[in-house]
């Protein structure tokens, strides 16, 4: 018989994680169609509203800079209070932000739309941010499918999220909102939701407060060699996806497609970003998270390439590109995770961990604003070639170099 997802019950957890992994995972469903709703339609709300490409990279920028300060924030949280209260306040702070987009969106006031965006973007960071809760029960031989199976949970929203664009966008009209505002009203709906869900079943907490995790001891000395290098590898893949990811839904729109084509091949990709999680998490307690992070540079380069070299008007290459691009993401985070894991210390992990996504979601801000300069300067095609020639320059060195040092 063919297994067609993880087994939390196979996988050796103990029954205090298999409640935990579940929780989690019906959080990070509701999440992940919330989250869909920034990569499928940020973009375009912000090309219509400012009415320039050049700066339709500036929805992705700002919500990902309000990912950096939300992981700092709610790794704070979490290291003081546990895993439960800081990522149920991270939803919380998501649906805030989408209903602002969509307010913004209403009332055609640029300030507020952007405003709400970086809110959005504090929150959405919660649904990578909990596959670290997902690590804190495992034993060390585990700890990647863990995150994995966490990860992997995100799948089925961000995959459903970006297809409901069309049914979204028409109840939206019918309330009379902007079309495009559809699927921020989804990701307003998603992420209350998930938040409960947390607050009523996350029990007993996978990170609990303990006295070691006071507000002095989430200071931390000299970052270890593996933490450096989790974080590198993580952040290069961020900016690559970001960059390319941002400025798709732009050129295809550009070239005459639809909405609702746009909205399949960016389900495709983020379905590429969560469903290869188990099989990576796998690889990553197999062979070493330096090993799976090599390779990711590799995938990396050919989604930058194919994506390069695909006609403008050809749906399917320009998804199997994202594809590509979302896999190599995947095995890029999970390599890092896995390093990150087993090199962060116990009494301050969550702060370290939190600090590890600040500059993955920095990385992700930078993306974001270049990605929109540099198509406006060159061209879709040499945004492509050029984030996928920098992933292949900087993450298999990056991890070699630590596997080295090691």
């Amino acid at each position: 018989m063919t297994r067609t997802a993880p087994s939390v019950a196979a996988a050796g957890f103990s029954p205090e994680q298999r409640r935990a992994l579940t929780v989690l995972g019906i959080s990070q469903t509701l999440g992940g169609a919330g989250m869909a709703a920034g990569i499928t339609v940020g973009a375009l709300l912000a090309q219509d509203l400012l009415g320039s490409t050049g700066l339709a990279g500036l929805p992705a920028a700002l919500y990902t800079a309000g990912a950096a300060f939300g992981a700092a924030g709610l790794g704070r949280v979490g290291q003081r209070f546990g895993r439960r209260p800081g990522l149920a306040l991270g939803n919380g702070i998501a649906a805030l932000g989408s209903a602002g987009v969509v307010a913004g969106a209403a009332t055609r006031w640029p300030v507020l739309l952007l405003a709400a965006l970086f809110v959005y973007g504090a929150g959405t960071v919660t649904g990578l941010l909990a596959r670290y809760a997902g690590t804190d029960l495992a034993p060390p031989e585990r700890r990647g499918r863990a995150a994995g199976t966490v990860l992997f949970a995100m799948t089925l929203g961000a995959v459903v999220g970006p297809n409901l664009t069309g049914p979204t966008g028409d109840l939206a009209d019918t309330w009379g909102l902007p079309r495009l505002t559809g699927p921020f009203l989804l990701a307003t709906v998603a992420y209350v939701a998930a938040a409960l869900v947390l607050v009523v079943w996350l029990c007993p907490d996978p990170l609990p407060p303990t006295p070691s995790r006071a507000p002095g001891a989430a200071r931390t000395g000299r970052p270890t060699p593996g933490v450096i290098t989790g974080a590198t590898v993580m952040i290069t893949a961020q900016l690559v996806m970001i960059a390319v990811m941002t400025m798709t839904p732009v050129h295809m729109a550009d070239h005459g497609h639809t909405t609702q084509a746009v909205g399949l091949v960016i389900a495709l990709h983020v379905g590429a970003m969560f469903l290869p999680s188990p099989l990576s998490g796998l690889l990553a307690d197999r062979i070493g998270g330096r090993r799976v992070a090599t390779a990711a540079g590799a995938v990396l380069l050919s989604a930058g390439l194919l994506a390069s070299l695909a006609p403008p008007t050809s749906v399917p290459l320009l998804a199997c590109a994202l594809v590509l691009l979302g896999a190599g993401w995947n095995m890029a985070l999970l390599g890092g995770t896995a390093m990150l894991a087993d090199a962060a210390p116990a009494e301050n992990r969550a702060a370290v961990q939190g600090l590890a996504d600040v500059g993955t979601s920095v990385a992700g801000a930078t993306g974001g604003m270049a990605s929109g300069l540099v198509m406006g300067g060159g061209g879709y095609p040499v945004l492509a070639a050029a984030a996928g020639a920098l992933a292949l320059a900087v993450i298999p060195a990056v991890a070699m170099s630590g596997s080295r040092s090691a």
